[in-house]
């Protein structure tokens, strides 16, 4: 991959903050939709600093309650479909959400990736008019899924492409926010190098939350912590060394050039 320009594919996921209820804990609607938002503009303020242009999958929830948000990422990034609530993905879901957030971005919605990464076949989104899928990670998390058979780089199913988020070779060892969050910054970047280096890209994302300050949360250590500040600071260092390797662009560009 020496020759070729290596590609680096952003993404947030920008859903309401429902977390707190896997863990028992309650959170009101206005909650829920405060944790993003505050974390989301701190993301997009960077972003705009470091002049990156990000794929957003959001869900319309978000999309129909921060719509000064919603304007501001449509005007830098790209939209895309994460389904019409994070909480559940009911049927019909899958053009409902694209029709209104093109309605709400006035953007054509190309991609999709379903709430908490779930399993929808890929003849269903094609029919829901998009035409690509981010809703994989070929690694293994006890308790949330077992994709270790899974294709680790992009591959055609029912007439869709899909982009799994990426890992390391061989080892798979992965690359998205969680890890991001407990993994050395120096491995990290190793394990990404290995991976830029490999394959030729990068395919990884965040969500708006966990830049918000989630201290006063009865959260997991390991899921809240780096947050807020600290994560911007972690982000921005990765970011600024990812742009020295790679070329950042959008998930629908990588698509069209498959």
């Amino acid at each position: 991959m020496a020759d070729t320009i290596k590609q680096s594919l952003l993404s947030l996921d920008v859903e309401e903050f429902d977390i707190p209820r896997e863990y028992g804990l309650s959170i009101t609607p206005a909650e829920e939709i405060e944790v993003t938002s505050h974390g989301l503009t701190a993301a997009l303020d960077l972003l705009e600093h470091l002049d990156i242009a990000v794929t957003c999958f959001m869900t319309v929830r978000i999309a129909r309650e921060c719509r000064d948000l919603t304007a501001r990422m449509a005007c830098r990034h790209e939209i895309a479909s994460h389904g019409f609530n994070h909480s559940n993905l009911l049927e019909g879901d899958l053009l409902r959400s694209r029709l209104e957030l093109e309605g709400l971005t006035g953007k054509k919605i190309k991609g999709f990736r379903s709430p908490r990464l779930g399993v929808v076949r890929g003849g269903e989104i094609l029919a829901a008019g998009y035409s690509y899928n981010s809703s994989e990670n070929p690694i293994w998390i006890p308790g949330r899924y077992m994709n270790l058979l899974k294709p680790r780089l992009p591959y055609f199913s029912d007439g869709l492409l899909n982009l799994p988020i990426s890992t390391s070779p061989v080892i798979r060892y992965p690359l998205f926010w969680l890890s991001f969050k407990r993994t050395p910054l120096w491995l990290f970047k190793a394990m990404s190098a290995w991976a830029l280096n490999t394959d030729g890209y990068l395919n990884i994302y965040f969500h708006p939350w966990e830049f918000s300050d989630l201290t006063a949360w009865d959260l997991p250590a390991w899921l809240k912590n780096p947050c807020g500040g600290r994560m911007i600071r972690k982000l921005e260092a990765y970011l600024l060394w990812l742009k020295s390797e790679s070329r950042f662009v959008t998930c629908s560009e990588f698509a069209e050039s498959r």
